[in-house]
C-alpha cells in the first residue's frame, strides 16, 4: 500500500473538483473552509496583490481524508488531522519553503500542527484565538421575547451595518477588519458578502444585528451578532439570532452554526438557550519566525 500522500495545487477549481464532496460531508465542522474557499473561488485574485492561495488534500485508499488551504493573506486552514498527519503536512510544507503566518483549526489539529511546525522550522507558536463551535438543534425563541420584530437590512441600512460591524471588531480586537473598513475596503472585509438582519423596537429603531453567510454545502454560519453596549441585557441579541437562524433554515440550510468566545459565559448560555449545541473547540496560533542574522540572506 502506498503511504498517505499530500497533493498540492494553486488551482482552486482543480482542488474543488477533488475535495468538494469531502468538505460537504461534514458541513458544520468544515464551516470555515467552506466559506473561505467559496470566497476565494468567487473573488478571484486577491485585491491587495498578495501571492496566490495554495490548496491541498490528503488521499489514502482512493479517498480524501483531509484538506488544507493557505489564503493569499497567509492564513493556514486545516480540517481535522491526527498528530502524525499534522507532522507529515508540516514537513511537506516546510520542505517546499512555505511560511504561513498563522494556522486555525479544531483545537487538537491546530495544536498538533503548531508543535510539528516548530520542530520542522524552529518557528515558535503563540495562541491568539480560541472559540467554541455550536450547531443549531431546535430553535427555541427567547423568553420573555422582547417587544419588536426582525427585519432584513436593505441598502439604506449600509452605513449602520458598517458602523456596527466596526464596533463589533473593536469589542473583539479584530484589527485586520478594522483596517479594511477604515480603508474603505468593505467589500474585501469578511463582512462584505454577509446578509444582515436587524431586530427593531415597535417604533422601528434597530437595536441589534445578526449576519449570516451565504449557504455552502448546506451550511450557513451566523456571524457576527452585535448589540450596541447601551442596549444590551434586554434580550435583543437572542431575538435577532433566532430571526437570522430561522431565515437560514427557510433557505434550506441543513447546518446552521456559530462561533462564541469561551470567555463570555453570557453569550454561550444565550445561544444554548435558543437551541444551539456545542460540538467542537477551535484554536488559532501565530508563528514567530526568527529574522536572519546580519550578513545572512
Amino acid at each position: 500500500m502506498l503511504p498517505d500522500d499530500w497533493q498540492l495545487t494553486h488551482d482552486i477549481h482543480d482542488f474543488l473538483a477533488r475535495a468538494e464532496d469531502f468538505l460537504h460531508s461534514r458541513p458544520a465542522l468544515h464551516n470555515t473552509p467552506l466559506t473561505d474557499i467559496e470566497k476565494l473561488r468567487t473573488s478571484g485574485a486577491d485585491a491587495h496583490g498578495a501571492e496566490a492561495g495554495v490548496f491541498g488534500w490528503l488521499e489514502s485508499g482512493g479517498e480524501i481524508r483531509a484538506v488544507f488551504y493557505r489564503t493569499p493573506r497567509s492564513r493556514l486552514g486545516l480540517t481535522p488531522l491526527s498528530a502524525e498527519q499534522a507532522d507529515t503536512l508540516a514537513a511537506h510544507l516546510a520542505g517546499l519553503g512555505h511560511s504561513p503566518a498563522h494556522v486555525i483549526a479544531d483545537h487538537d489539529t491546530a495544536t498538533a500542527f503548531a508543535e510539528a511546525w516548530q520542530r520542522h522550522t524552529g518557528a515558535a507558536s503563540v495562541p491568539f484565538w480560541r472559540t467554541h463551535l455550536y450547531r443549531l438543534g431546535t430553535v427555541t425563541p427567547p423568553q420573555p421575547r422582547p417587544e419588536g420584530q426582525g427585519r432584513i437590512a436593505g441598502g439604506e441600512d449600509h452605513e449602520r451595518v458598517v458602523r456596527w460591524c466596526r464596533e463589533f471588531c473593536v469589542d473583539v480586537g479584530e484589527q485586520s477588519s478594522i483596517d479594511l473598513i477604515d480603508a474603505g475596503s468593505w467589500a474585501h472585509s469578511r463582512f462584505g458578502d454577509r446578509h444582515f438582519t436587524f431586530w427593531e423596537t415597535p417604533d422601528g429603531t434597530p437595536v441589534s444585528m445578526a449576519a449570516v453567510t451565504s449557504m455552502v454545502g448546506g451550511m450557513i454560519r451566523v456571524d457576527p451578532v452585535y448589540t450596541p453596549a447601551h442596549l444590551r441585557g434586554r434580550g435583543y441579541a437572542g431575538a435577532v439570532t433566532v430571526e437570522a437562524s430561522r431565515a437560514a433554515l427557510a433557505t434550506g440550510a441543513t447546518d446552521v452554526v456559530l462561533f462564541t468566545d469561551p470567555n463570555n459565559p453570557t453569550s454561550n448560555a444565550l445561544y444554548q438557550r435558543i437551541g444551539y449545541v456545542h460540538i467542537a473547540d477551535f484554536t488559532g496560533y501565530r508563528f514567530a519566525y526568527d529574522a536572519p542574522e546580519a550578513g545572512q540572506a
